[in-house]
């Protein structure tokens, strides 16, 4: 089950979940307020590898199309 951001409406908390994919906003809880208002949010995730392995991580220049080179 993958881990999802959530931001409840009511308290205005930020909190994490272990959430069922799938699951309708309305059925998450809030461990603050106890509310079921929360919102799922963009999540920002990481591939852990590194350039040099191919894994679509570069640098800004190079994903610009500069070599770096003048």
């Amino acid at each position: 089950m993958p881990v999802y951001e959530y931001f409840c409406k009511a308290c205005e908390t930020d909190f994490d979940d272990l959430v069922r994919m799938g699951t309708p906003d309305e059925e998450i809880e809030c461990p603050r307020c106890g509310k079921h208002e929360a919102k799922r949010l963009l999540s920002v995730f990481s591939s852990g590898g590194s350039a040099s392995e191919g894994t679509g991580a570069t640098s800004s220049s190079a994903s610009c199309g500069h070599s770096g080179f003048s």
